[in-house]
């Protein structure tokens, strides 16, 4: 009851957020149910699919941990302890909250789904898509509510693990270990060929620049901030450093969509890439890239609001709020300057491996 009283008392822009993770747990959500089908209709090959699907699921789970941990309702204040609202206790709140905005969109999918096959009826389009999700086979429920609970069970207890107290990383403890998953997944690319070494590959590629995100936004501040700086560099460089731990990850992630998108059309001309979804892989990668992009998004909006005090307080030692907003224009500059050369590296390495 707690979770839904604070849902329902939010502000617009977190039910906005929400309302964008139930969205992204629909189409991951309709993306099984289409590989469920398809399974009971064709089995052969059902488990390639299968494992393609988990790419959305991933992305939707971390979009949905990234909107967790920047709603208000998490953030610990003083004396709430004495209410009985701890960390452990805000972290159950905001993994509860995550589970009924998943299962919304989880539920959305299933009437979706049904329509579109023409088990429900009343609505346009009625049945538009038998043919597509297989409607002359009987679609097993057990298995399709199953298939539906993982993005809201996935998506809940991955917030309890983000949101629990516990020491942060410093950000360049993880580079190294960041550069050797990448490496070893080039390294599986190539030695798989485009069979299933390529999700296999691109799964320790992404994990690995997801581990080495944070190192590299570090990075990127010393960079700034190197060479003789002004006072502006400095700002800059320092405040980068500040917020490297919380939109590291999700830049990481954001550059292997990146660079996975490169690959594919790298490969376009030598027969593309196989990712064994049909005419759904087109909107599942559409899906992936949408929440890499939402999930930066929403940690560069919470790496602001927590820098809030240390802006207010330049303000108000009378600095322009012009030389803020040319600092973080910098700060955006340098990001680009770095990700940019390296999603097109991992990209061409990719596209080496995989022609083998």
């Amino acid at each position: 009851m707690l979770a839904l009283r604070l849902g329902r008392g939010s502000r617009p822009l977190v039910q906005m957020r929400r309302l964008l993770v139930a969205a992204a747990s629909a189409g991951t959500g309709f993306l099984l149910l289409y590989v469920l089908a398809g399974a009971v209709a064709r089995p052969a090959g059902s488990f390639p699919r299968l494992l393609w699907a988990l790419v959305p699921l991933a992305a939707t789970v971390h979009f949905a941990v990234a909107v967790a941990r920047a709603d208000p309702a998490t953030r610990p204040r003083e004396g709430l302890d004495a209410a009985g609202l701890g960390p452990v206790r805000l972290a159950l709140v905001a993994a509860i909250s995550t589970a009924v905005a998943c299962t919304l969109g989880s539920a959305l999918a299933l009437a979706v789904f049904l329509h579109l096959r023409g088990d429900l009826s009343g609505l346009p389009f009625d049945g538009s898509g038998a043919r597509l999700l297989h409607a002359e086979q009987p679609l097993p429920v057990a298995a399709a509510l199953t298939l539906l609970a993982l993005v809201p069970l996935t998506a809940s207890a991955a917030t309890v693990l983000a949101l629990r107290p516990h020491r942060p990383l410093a950000p360049q403890t993880a580079l190294p270990w960041g550069i050797s998953l990448t490496a070893c997944g080039l390294a599986t690319e190539a030695y798989a060929g485009r069979g299933g070494g390529v999700l296999a590959g691109w799964t320790l590629t992404a994990v690995g620049l997801a581990l080495a995100g944070p190192g590299l936004a570090y990075a990127c501040g010393t960079l700034v901030q190197a060479v003789r700086p002004g006072a502006l560099r400095l700002l800059a460089g320092r405040s980068l450093q500040a917020q490297a731990s919380r939109i590291g990850p999700s830049l990481g992630v954001l550059c292997s969509v990146a660079a996975g998108a490169l690959t594919a059309l790298a490969l376009r001309d030598r027969g593309g890439l196989h990712v064994p979804l049909g005419p759904l892989a087109w909107p599942a990668a559409a899906l992936v890239a949408l929440c890499a992009a939402a999930t930066l998004l929403t940690s560069a909006v919470e790496s602001r609001r927590t820098g809030a005090a240390g802006r207010g307080a330049m303000l108000d030692l009378a600095a322009p709020a012009k030389v803020l907003r040319t600092a973080a224009g910098l700060r955006a500059t340098a990001l680009v300057a770095v990700c940019v050369p390296l999603s097109w590296g991992v990209a061409q390495l990719t596209s080496l491996a995989l022609t083998r």
